[in-house]
């Protein structure tokens, strides 16, 4: 019964068993007698084999007409159902059986004879194969070497990305953490600023440290112990000490960058009291030492008095007539020798000393800068002659300036540069760079100094800009004291220096930006007094701009309808004062980085540049107490400015008006970005 609906589901067109089919409800069903088949032998689909109509549908799917192939193709199926009904005895799977091997025996014969027309052809189509191979690996090949040339450009092209990405940056975190440290020297000089000075000693193109060290002995008793003076060399590096020299007296002055044609090392001054010595600055070797008695200032570097192409130096010491003010003594750059005998002056002004500075005129003619108090010019030329008793002098000094000459007054060889009721604090040159432990013997730096106006400090509250040209006064401002010299950059963009100068009172320190043409106030601002006085940096970049480096306390912000006041001072020293170094940029005048801060004391600083990273350092030398049993450490400590500046908090200053506030974002990214330049 189950073979029979099986048979009776099929649909139209099917035959009922192909070769190998597997079908469950036959298969269980095989033993049934012939009587099912023909009982149950309906019409397929409701509908007989002959068509209707004018044309022959098949198999029930009405609108195809019947074709040739399809009519054979029924006929084959009333033949098949005829060889059933001559069959009934014979079982299902037996009829499969007798099926397949007619279907194999019509197969075999029509395989040969395909095989006996395609016989002659064979030859033919193989050649057609190997050729279709052959050009089949060319192209092959041609898609390999496009590919290739495509390939190629581009994993070269991906390894030099990654070399800029990861490795290029790497060193140069690299490079920045190691020109980060931070060092502890056993010293004995308290808060007394050391002798300081910069100058690549290792060839590795960053300037290394000369710092002057005063150290204990190492006795077990404190009454019993004594000083030790020394110059120690650290490498800018990793702080390391390069060398170390012990030294008789303590070192007042470090200069470097005298060149000897015969010396491939640079060559540095150590100034002590009454000591001139010239070292190798790569070894610390002796090259010459110069006894002098009563040293007052740094050496000057002069033109080349001897004809031996080296400069030669000049240097300011008290003469051994305690009726004389002051001696000014020329020295061999070459030997280290002293030429003639020290020129002795007298003033009729006291005060600080002053100088001595050389300066060139337009002209080419030479002058020293000098005094006490007071300041006045001498003619080098009249100085050498003084000292060597010659008259014939050198080439370059036989030049003369009739501008400068006829302000010569009674018949006096000094020209009076400042001379007033006022003593004068500090006579500057107005060149961006000098100072702040610049003063090398390098011909470039001391080149541009020797040509410029004057930035005067006189009164400790006025500020006056001289001309070289005229000695007359460009335009001077007043304010409260002064207690460090005007550090000089770019704060406006004129391309003129700016001068940026602090000051301090009743608790409150005052850190003001003059213009340099006119004398007017560009920027302002109070900060509780952080109890030292050092000297600005000013530290160039590359948009022409400069930025200021400052200490301070915290910034007293003022608002209006408020009266400003000022704590007790009991108050203010319960609790440790805290300094913090800010920087300032004229692109945001309302806004203060705040790079570090420390408890520590700066007795000095100064400012390096890597010019190959765009970068600059700076370094500080700071005082730190300790115990009663241990004497007071001295802390060395180089910053990278571009990593600090990355790390630093921004600081926002009183706002004018309602000006629209700048955001974190965009503050961040300004600063980031700067890089930095040698001045």
């Amino acid at each position: 019964m189950a073979a029979a609906l099986s048979r009776a589901l099929k649909l139209p067109g099917k035959k009922g068993s192909e070769l190998g089919e597997y079908d469950p409800l036959t298969q269980a069903d095989s033993e049934e007698s012939e009587e099912d088949d023909l009982v149950l032998n309906y019409p397929r689909n409701g509908l007989g084999r002959d068509g209707m109509g004018h044309s022959k549908l098949r198999g029930g799917r009405s609108g195809r007409p019947l074709g040739p192939k399809d009519e054979a193709q029924g006929e084959g199926e009333d033949e098949e159902d005829e060889w059933r009904e001559r069959l009934p005895s014979k079982s299902r799977k037996d009829r499969d059986h007798m099926k397949g091997m007619q279907y194999w025996s019509h197969r075999d014969s029509g395989r040969d004879r395909a095989g006996k027309d395609r016989g002659g052809s064979l030859s033919g189509a193989g050649r057609g194969v190997h050729r279709a191979d052959a050009e089949e690996k060319k192209k092959m090949m041609k898609n390999a070497v496009r590919s290739m040339f495509f390939l190629v450009p581009l994993v070269c092209a991906a390894v030099l990305v990654l070399l800029c990405a990861f490795l290029i940056p790497c060193r140069k975190g690299e490079l920045e953490r190691t020109l980060q440290w931070e060092r502890a020297l056993e010293d004995a000089g308290g808060v007394t600023p050391p002798a300081l000075a910069l100058w690549d000693v290792d060839g590795d193109s960053v300037e290394d440290m000369f710092l002057g060290v005063t150290e204990w002995t190492n006795d077990t008793h404190p009454t019993q112990r004594s000083k030790i003076y020394a110059v120690v060399v650290l490498s800018a590096a990793s702080g390391q000490v390069l060398w170390r020299k012990v030294m008789r007296e303590s070192v007042m002055y470090i200069q470097c960058g005298l060149q000897y044609s015969t010396q491939s090392s640079p060559v540095c001054l150590l100034i002590s009291k009454s000591i001139l010595m010239a070292v190798n600055g790569t070894t610390g070797k002796n090259l010459s030492s110069l006894q002098l008695k009563n040293i007052e200032s740094q050496a000057v570097l002069l033109p080349d008095l001897q004809g031996d192409s080296v400069p030669d130096l000049l240097i300011a010491t008290l003469p051994t007539d305690e009726t004389l003010d002051l001696s000014l003594t020329l020295v061999s750059g070459l030997t280290g020798t002293q030429i003639g005998r020290p020129v002795s002056f007298s003033f009729t002004g006291q005060g600080k000393l002053i100088g001595p500075l050389l300066h060139q005129t337009p002209k080419g003619a030479y002058y020293v800068l000098f005094g006490l108090g007071n300041v006045q010019a001498i003619s080098l030329c009249d100085i050498y002659i003084r000292a060597t008793g010659q008259t014939p002098v050198p080439q370059a000094l036989q030049m003369k300036d009739p501008g400068w000459e006829k302000l010569r007054t009674n018949s006096s060889s000094f020209i009076h540069i400042y001379r007033g009721s006022e003593s004068v604090e500090f006579l500057h040159p107005l060149v961006a760079g000098f100072g702040n432990n610049r003063n090398n013997l390098d011909m470039v730096s001391n080149f541009s100094a020797s040509k410029s106006d004057w930035v005067l400090v006189y009164g400790t509250s006025k500020v006056s800009v001289i001309k070289q040209r005229d000695i007359r006064k460009k335009w001077t401002f007043s304010s409260e004291p002064i207690h460090s010299q005007p550090a000089l950059g770019h704060f406006s963009a004129d391309g003129i220096l700016d001068l940026f100068f602090q000051h301090s009172a009743n608790g409150v320190m005052e850190a003001q930006v003059i213009d340099g043409d006119s004398g007017r106030l560009l920027w302002s601002a109070e900060f509780v007094c952080p109890g030292l006085v050092l000297e600005a940096s000013v530290v160039s970049t590359l948009t022409g701009q400069s930025v200021f480096l400052f200490w301070a306390s915290e910034p007293i912000k003022v608002q209006k309808n408020v009266t400003r006041t000022t704590g007790a001072p009991g108050a203010a020293a319960a609790e440790p004062l805290i300094r913090k170094l800010f920087l300032l940029h004229p692109a945001y005048p309302t806004i203060l980085l705040e790079l570090t801060s420390t408890t520590d004391t700066a007795v000095i600083s100064a400012v390096s540049y890597q010019e190959h990273q765009k970068d600059a350092s700076y370094i500080t030398v700071s005082s730190r107490p300790t115990t009663d049993s241990k004497p007071i450490a001295r802390i060395v400590k180089r910053m990278s400015l571009r990593a600090v500046i990355t790390k630093a908090q921004i600081v926002r200053l009183e706002e004018n008006g309602g000006a629209v506030k700048p955001g974190v974002f965009e503050v961040n990214k300004f600063f980031r970005h700067l890089s930095f330049k040698r001045q």
